[in-house]
Formats: C-alpha cells, sequence, structure tokens
C-alpha cells in the first residue's frame, strides 16, 4: 500500500505522486514493463515517471491525473490482498479507472471471496465474477451464459468445492452432454469414468488445479465427486448435492428440462454454456437458450451472463472472440 500521497499544482499542471515501501512493490504493479506504463500513458492522457519506490503522474487535466492515480492505488490494494493480477487484469482495470468506473473496482476488494484449497486459493478476477459467486450461493440454480475464458465453469467447480467443505452437500455430481458421440459412449474403450474423461476435461482440470490429482482421485473413489453422462440422469432425484452441467447450450430442449427436473431436496444446480458456440443440428434448438428465455424471473433461479470483456485469459482471447462475433453477425 502507498505510505505517502502527495499533491500539487505548478503551472495549472497537476500532479501526483505516490510512494511505496519498495522499489519491486511498485514494479510488480505494472508488471515490471515499461510498455504497460506507455499504455497507461496514453489511456489517461498523463506523463508517468518511476524512479526507486516512487510514482509520479502529471498532467493538464486534474481529473485525468486523479484517475491514473487511482488506478495505480487500486493495483497497491490488490496486491495487498494477495492477489496476483495478470496482464488482462492490469488492462481490464486500467480502462475502468480511465472511464470513472474505479468504485467498481473496489467494490471487488470490499469484503473479498476467497475459497482456499490445498493447492490454491481461488478469487474473483473482475466484478462480474464476484456476482456471479455470489448468485451461486444466493441461488439455488445458476446458469451461466458467456464466452470462453470468462471462469464461469472454474468458478462453478470452486463454489462446489466450497460447499462440500462447509458441508452444505455431500457430493458434487459434473455432467456434461457428449454431443459428438451422441450420448451412446458404449463403443468407447475403458469404464464410464474413461469415457467420460475428454468430455468432462475442463471439469477435471478444474479440480486438479485446486485440489491436486491425488485428492481428486481419492474423493472420486469415496463417490464424493460422480462424472455421469446427461442421458443416466434420467429417473434419478439428486439430493444433498452440487450438480455442474457444462456445456449446455448442447442440451436440447428436452434434455434441459429433464435435467433442471432432477434437483432434489438441499441440493443447487449450476449451468454454464456458450450460446455462440452450439454444435447441435440445425433442427434441433439450444436448451440452453429456452432456458435463458423460460426462466427468466423465477426466484431462486438466476440467469446470470458474461460477455467478451470478462473473459480473464490472454487478453488476445477477447479479440478473438469479439472478431468472430463480427464476421457472424453476432452479439456477445
Amino acid at each position: 500500500m502507498p505510505d505517502t500521497f502527495a499533491a500539487e499544482l505548478c503551472n495549472f499542471e497537476m500532479e501526483k505522486t505516490l510512494t511505496f515501501e519498495t522499489p519491486r512493490q511498485l514494479s510488480e504493479l505494472y508488471k515490471d514493463s515499461q510498455k504497460n506504463l506507455d499504455m497507461a500513458e496514453s489511456c489517461f492522457g498523463v506523463r508517468i515517471v518511476t524512479r526507486e519506490a516512487w510514482i509520479s503522474v502529471s498532467g493538464d487535466n486534474p481529473d485525468k491525473v486523479e484517475q491514473a492515480a487511482e488506478f495505480f492505488k487500486v493495483l497497491s490494494e490488490a496486491r495487498a490482498q494477495g492477489l496476483k493480477l495478470g496482464q488482462s487484469d492490469y488492462e481490464s482495470i486500467m480502462k475502468k479507472a480511465a472511464s470513472g468506473k474505479i468504485g467498481e473496482v473496489r467494490a471487488l476488494f470490499k469484503n473479498p471471496i476467497v475459497y482456499s484449497f490445498k493447492r490454491k486459493s481461488v478469487v474473483p478476477k473482475n466484478i462480474n465474477q464476484k456476482r456471479y459467486l455470489q448468485n451461486i450461493d444466493e441461488n439455488d440454480i445458476v446458469i451461466g451464459i458467456g464466452p470462453a475464458g470468462t471462469g464461469k465453469t472454474y468458478l462453478a467447480v470452486a463454489a462446489a468445492l466450497k460447499a462440500m467443505a462447509d458441508k452444505k452437500v455431500e457430493r458434487i455430481i459434473l455432467t456434461r452432454p457428449a454431443v459428438e458421440a451422441g450420448e451412446a459412449l458404449g463403443f468407447l474403450p475403458g469404464d464410464l469414468q474413461e469415457k467420460l474423461l475428454p468430455y468432462l476435461r475442463p471439469l477435471y482440470d478444474a479440480l486438479y488445479d485446486m485440489l491436486g490429482a491425488e485428492e481428486t482421485a481419492k474423493l472420486m473413489e469415496k463417490r464424493a465427486v460422480e462424472i455421469a453422462p446427461l442421458a443416466y440422469m434420467r429417473g434419478r432425484t439428486l439430493s444433498n448435492a452440487f450438480i455442474i452441467l457444462d456445456e449446455a447450450q448442447n442440451t436440447t430442449m428436452e434434455q434441459m428440462m429433464m435435467f433442471l427436473t432432477r434437483l432434489g431436496e438441499n441440493s443447487r444446480m449450476v449451468v454454464t454454456g456458450d450460446i455462440t458456440q452450439v454444435d447441435l443440428p440445425r433442427n434441433k434448438r439450444s436448451g440452453l437458450k429456452g432456458a435463458a428465455e423460460v426462466l427468466e424471473g423465477i426466484d431462486g433461479i438466476s440467469i446470470f451472463r458474461f460477455d467478451k470483456n470478462d473473459v480473464v485469459r490472454h487478453p488476445l482471447v477477447s479479440k478473438i472472440i469479439q472478431a468472430y462475433a463480427a464476421y457472424n453477425g453476432e452479439e456477445i
């Protein structure tokens, strides 16, 4: 955190200086990259000079100088919470600050959500991710819709593990429509778990990332974590469970209704998908699209939408998504 803060007006130019405990503490804020400082200068229309453990922001527009200074202060606040902000976070927070929305970013660090697991802690990286986790905590069914890289599946797994650790549920059930195999998995080699592995890989990856392979295997052996094809859920009532349906854009309307009506006592469901990546035959309507329309406004059900600005992968991912959407004439 900055330990000194100075502001002065000289020849109608405003300057603000932030001083930090060590030069490294400062350089970590802008990822020790002159390119990032140049980017901030261009974004805010200010001059930025840094030496040792201080950074100075100056310019003719007091509002822009203030915004730039607040940007670096918020980066410092994030660091003080132990958050490791990536390049996309740096650029996202900078844009928020430049548009006068730095308060939204600060809200992310107020009463922070931190899920601590064996291998790592999971924290929301942007405002929408925090709201998404809050929605999951407050509703029995959450439908998360958005492009790749927004964290909708990863955070759902984190919320499920947290709910089980807090003994709110007894088990986690992971499912995903195996569209490529038409739900007919019998011809694939191996047992059911091995047959489903290619389709549930993102969910496995999230479990491994948070718990490690050994702990994940133990939970599966104890049936605390269960994987099941969507087609195998017909007729079941899923009680005391946290159920995640991934890639839900590839469910039919009938499959989606079947899945949602499996909800049992003391259970929660999170449905995730990207409506721009439907692999169903043209004569089949996506169950995810249908659910978002049919269930809107029902108490206990949240329809949560991410957009391209919420992508937290490499900065180019958001641009790729936007470019393809424009090419296809789609809105994200």
